[in-house]
């Protein structure tokens, strides 16, 4: 979660600059292929690189989807359009847990990893095609792939070799040392750490003469990120309602995923249900909440736009303040007939902001930074929000039990959509400042 929240804004930005169809194809691709690799690591450390590569490829993915979609939707349907996406992200969310459960189960850990990564190279290869309507379309596929094997692969090698070679002779090197129990403790994971440095810093050094023979184009490549940089920091702090959106987002990413980051551990420990058990009590009815909530929202904020330009803003923040008394119950109940349809409500309710809130940034941005903006808004809510809720709620619960711990979650949501619905106050002045 660190890693995608500090990657997003510049990959956010890149795709503003170059091509979001590139950037959303790289992100598919390096989640997809770290996912798998994390079937055949042997540490805690290997582990830790893998999973904070899949950040990088979601801080590709998310910022620049969601600015494709904006430029193909327009005015009234843009909330829904995001909220169907944001549906594919809750239903593969909630596979993951089900599945992961049934596979853990029935074959191991690992094979979670590999089944869950591989299908996404295919996805990244169609990503690749996407139109991106504000750019060229893409080369026809074959002459594409063609080029891409005949000159990027091989300098991409040449290139990254060393970071390649000293990585798998540290793994290598590692998993060796792990066989050997007298060895001094966490020998193998500094072993590993050192050699993917050198690895780093040896492709650092021979990039050095690239840089230098393309001095004018990175120069100016240089000056242009930094000045999109400058212009979406600027246009966060003087857009309010950005301000209040930003300020909100984070207490609500806060809420939401750290509830479904505790949620399974919650249902194992206070209603005492498996892991399979979890994936399936779980899955189903926050999916099926979560999907009805997401295209609710999206409709709803669409049509009251149409008539009020804070209709997106009502419907983002109302979702958390309205939800906030039904996720208490949720955590408070014993009985499970109960605990269900409190969990549909609940998810139904709280992924109402997930295509308007997104919208409300969209419209109150120029076209030409929306991913850079939309980077910056993962970049804070992540850090501010849900990176925290994990760890809190954890030292929370050594200290005065779990479910007291997560009753801190709907109380930071319903504080962040009442800042939220502060942004109705804004929005109105900043969209037609965007117009004109």
């Amino acid at each position: 979660m660190i890693v995608l929240s500090l990657a997003a804004l510049p990959l956010g930005v890149l795709g503003d600059l170059k091509s979001r169809r590139a950037v959303i194809a790289f992100g598919v691709g390096l989640w997809s292929v770290c996912t798998a690799l994390g079937a055949v690591v042997r540490s805690f450390w290997q582990l830790l690189v893998v999973r904070s590569l899949v950040g990088v490829g979601e801080a590709g993915y998310g910022p620049a989807a969601q600015a494709l979609i904006a430029d193909f939707y327009r005015g009234r349907r843009r909330a829904f359009a995001i909220g169907v996406y944001s549906v594919g992200m809750a239903f593969g969310g909630v596979v993951g847990i089900w599945l992961g459960g049934v596979l853990a189960i029935r074959y191991g850990w690992r094979w979670a990893f590999v089944v869950m990564g591989a299908p996404g190279l295919v996805l990244a290869v169609l990503a690749s095609r996407l139109r991106d309507p504000a750019r060229r379309p893409p080369a026809p596929l074959i002459p594409t792939v063609r080029a891409w094997l005949e000159r990027g692969v091989p300098q991409a090698a040449r290139v990254a070799a060393p970071l390649v070679v000293l990585t798998v002779a540290g793994a290598l090197a590692s998993s060796i040392l792990d066989l050997f129990q007298q060895l001094p403790p966490n020998l193998d994971t500094a072993v590993f750490g050192v050699a993917v440095s050198a690895g780093i810093v040896w492709t650092v050094f021979r990039l050095v003469p690239i840089a230098v023979r393309r001095t004018t184009e990175a120069g100016d490549v240089a000056a242009t990120a930094f000045g999109d940089f400058v212009h979406a920091a600027a246009t966060v702090l003087r857009t309010p309602t950005l301000i209040w959106i930003f300020l909100g987002g984070a207490l609500v990413t806060f809420a939401v995923n750290g509830l479904i980051a505790w949620a399974p551990s919650f249902m194992q420990r206070t209603h005492d249900l498996s892991v399979a058990a979890v994936g399936r009590a779980f899955g189903v009815w926050a999916l099926a909440g979560g999907a009805l909530g997401a295209l609710f929202g999206g409709r709803v904020g669409d049509r009251l736009l149409v008539h009020w330009s804070g209709g997106r803003v009502l419907v983002s923040g109302a979702g958390f303040v309205l939800g906030g008394p039904v996720c208490v119950g949720l955590l408070l109940v014993d009985e499970l007939r109960i605990f269900v349809p409190l969990l549909f409500t609940t998810f139904f309710l709280y992924t109402w902001y997930n295509g308007p809130l997104s919208a409300v940034i969209l419209d109150v941005v120029p076209g030409a930074v929306r991913a850079s903006v939309l980077g910056a808004y993962v970049l804070f809510s992540h850090l501010a929000g849900d990176a925290i809720a994990p760890p809190l709620v954890g030292y929370l619960s050594d200290r005065i039990g779990l479910r007291p711990a997560m009753l801190l979650l709907p109380t930071a949501g319903a504080l962040g959509g009442l800042l939220i619905l502060i942004a109705l106050t804004t929005v109105g002045k900043d969209m037609a400042r965007v117009r004109t």
